[in-house]
């Protein structure tokens, strides 16, 4: 076992609050899985995943990407990670082409290369026909899946996917899906999940976290989870832990 992320007693709290958003949390991640971190509204996932990123700094414990740290290697740290997140981080008035191109450059990508990346990515996802349409008059599914390839175009050893297939339709969260497959059975690229989609995570991650109350409830492979739990599937065990109380408020 290979670990690419070891997350150690984390604990992060904001000026003024109550509580910690994030409260003394250990896991890893091994390379090649498909990893689902799982919680209701406000357990405390995208504060972990801000600090994952280098966004947020922690106020206790350490986190190791492939053995670096955001404190002592920050470039080579946020190098290794691709980010995909809910919001559509895309401009709206440029093409997919134009788009994905920017953001290539940025990344510091040749041109020759990543025109090669882009044509590639656009042609798998179905979108070779709207390279050159705007952003704008692309449909919710079409946007995903032009945010998805911005998110991975310097083939980060870690994905990080925030809701990747929300709002969109069955053909094009079908295509999503098993595009993210490929890319984690035949490049073996590392994949961070977060999704309330519980019956998706429960076929696409290998292994599943759930954190509730900025505090770590289980994690385990997925299968062992369900199992373990004496439950029928994910969604089960989600319900068992967190109980059912909404959320939404």
């Amino acid at each position: 076992m290979e670990i690419l992320v070891d997350i150690k007693n984390l604990s992060k709290k904001y000026k003024d609050a109550p509580r910690p958003a994030v409260n003394d949390i250990s896991f890893i991640i091994e390379k090649g899985s498909v990893f689902g971190l799982l919680g209701p509204n406000g357990a405390g996932k995208t504060t972990l995943i801000s600090m994952l990123c280098g966004l947020f700094s922690q106020n206790e414990g350490t986190i190791s990407i492939n053995g670096k740290t955001h404190q002592s290697n920050s470039k080579e740290c946020k190098q290794m990670i691709g980010v995909v997140p809910q919001e559509i981080a895309l401009y709206p008035k440029l093409t997919a082409w134009e788009n994905l191109m920017f953001l290539g450059h940025m990344y510091g990508i040749k041109t020759s290369e990543l025109k090669e990346r882009v044509t590639k990515n656009l042609s798998i996802l179905g979108l070779h026909e709207n390279t050159h349409q705007k952003i704008i008059t692309y449909s919710g599914g079409m946007k995903r899946r032009v945010n998805l390839i911005a998110g991975l175009l310097h083939n980060p050893q870690l994905l990080i996917l925030d809701e990747p297939t929300v709002g969109v339709d069955v053909q094009s969260k079908q295509a999503i899906i098993e595009y993210l497959k490929n890319l984690n059975t035949e490049l073996g690229m590392t994949i961070l999940y977060t999704s309330h989609h519980l019956e998706e995570a429960e076929d696409f991650c290998s292994h599943i976290a759930i954190i509730d109350d900025g505090k770590l409830i289980t994690q385990g492979k997925t299968k062992q989870l369900i199992s373990e739990n004496d439950c029928k599937s994910i969604e089960e065990v989600y319900l068992k832990i967190t109980g059912s109380k909404f959320r939404d408020k």
